[in-house]
């Protein structure tokens, strides 16, 4: 069973300045605002033991000023002029990105622009961020329940440090970082043929371009970054762990499969397995577990895309004197069902409907389809994707999903994670 159906295609136009900067350019007028982002490739994949958190550091010191912009500018000057802003990191990008009035471009890009020229990397700066990076972890992760056990199931998940450690990284790493290490780590990274700049939203061509050149055009390329090694065995490093979380009311579970990297047709036919399984009230375990045996709190699922390997969580915290054994029972039943009859017409067709919904709306608001487009110019180097992407989805066939499952899920090659709440033994 497959579908055939097409949005209408966004416009798209891409070019490259000569320091290297990657452009792309969505003109839709509907509305009078500006979606700016700028996506560095950089991510916690990039860095290396003893230096790890580095890239999760920079989307704060990048706040921090610059030559033109002072601490905290950045947000002041989006604030006021009636716009928001954020940034955040991942194992593969680094990415800043505000929505703008129309006719207050020239200032969103002056803003990334004389951060990305002239960030203020200062022992001041790197000190007073240091220790808002151990502040986020402790309110984040280290003093919420069950705060840790995604960043440690991905080590139980990947043999390779590039893939398996966390995104907010050591703090003893963060201690140990001299100015010199992250002032060469901006020259490294934040350059501009290591970014891609996306504006999506109501602007004039010529304008926009004019602006761009501008601002950025005179920013001096830097050598490529050192190139990266992704690559992992097909076993998980760590089939079980126990892990004793004092904060933790309840016992809770955490399983997680290594899968193929985003964008292969093995991807994409378990992301779709994936919202078969745990995605929405209507998903096979949520019926199961939450409506019909009223087994759990909470149950959550989670797949996690990259460009290398990729991977799937599924976990649950169960209600008082539930048998966890039973719980993860019942998963493993739902995946053989699958691996052995694949998803029924009707789900399929709730899939497909959902993708269509989503896709439809996610082009409403002119950031999402910002990030969208760089992602796919900055992941795989073609930004027009975005007018294809809900088509791969939907040509995916129920026999690929059962195909996919019984291979990559319906299988002992997965990590368990048992944590034990409190004092409990």
């Amino acid at each position: 069973m497959s579908v055939t159906f097409r949005l209408p295609s966004l416009d798209i136009e891409e070019y490259k300045l000569a320091n290297g900067l990657r452009v792309v350019l969505n003109r839709e007028p509907a509305v009078p605002v500006v979606a700016l982002a700028v996506y560095y490739d950089v991510g916690s994949r990039n860095e290396r033991e003893g230096r790890t958190g580095f890239a999760h550091l920079f989307e704060h010191m990048m706040f921090q000023g610059s030559e033109n912009v002072p601490k905290a500018g950045h947000f002041q000057y989006i604030m006021k002029a009636g716009g928001t802003m954020n940034g955040t990191t991942s194992s593969e990008r680094t990415n800043y990105f505000e929505t703008v009035p129309a006719n207050q471009l020239p200032l969103a890009l002056w803003l990334e622009s004389d951060r990305m020229r002239s960030l203020a990397v200062t022992q001041e700066n790197l000190d007073n961020q240091r220790e808002a990076v151990k502040e986020e972890k402790r309110l984040r992760y280290d003093n919420q329940p069950y705060g840790q056990i995604f960043d440690i199931i991905a080590s139980m998940i990947y043999k390779n440090f590039a893939n398996a450690h966390s995104t907010i990284g050591s703090m003893e790493d963060l201690d140990d970082a001299t100015v010199e290490d992250v002032q060469e780590f901006f020259r490294v990274y934040y350059a501009p043929n290591n970014a891609v700049l996306t504006l999506s939203g109501a602007f004039e061509t010529d304008t926009a371009k004019e602006l761009i050149e501008t601002y950025f055009g005179d920013i001096p390329s830097q050598p490529a970054p050192p190139s990266i090694d992704v690559a992992e065995p097909k076993e998980v490093a760590d089939d079980y762990r126990e892990w004793h979380d004092p904060l933790a009311p309840l016992p809770a579970f955490l399983l997680g499969w290594k899968i193929p990297a985003r964008r292969t047709p093995e991807f994409n036919a378990l992301y779709l397995a994936g919202k078969l399984l745990y995605d929405g009230d209507s998903s096979r375990l949520y019926q199961k577990l939450v409506k019909g045996k009223e087994a759990v709190v909470q149950l959550f699922g989670f797949t996690d895309e990259r460009r290398g390997p990729s991977s799937i969580f599924v976990g649950a915290i169960p209600k008082p004197d539930e048998d966890l054994s039973e719980i993860r029972a019942t998963i493993m039943q739902e995946i053989q069902m699958i691996a052995d009859h694949g998803p029924t017409t009707e789900e399929m067709q709730k899939l497909h409907n959902q993708l269509i919904n989503d896709t439809a709306r996610g082009r409403q608001a002119s950031m999402n389809r910002a990030q969208q487009i760089a992602e796919y110019a900055l992941y795989d180097g073609d930004p027009s994707l975005v007018n294809s992407d809900l088509e791969e989805l939907l040509a995916v066939t129920p026999d690929q999903i059962r195909r996919c499952v019984s291979r990559f899920l319906n299988t002992e090659n997965r990590s368990l994670l048992e944590v034990v709440p409190g004092g409990a033994a």
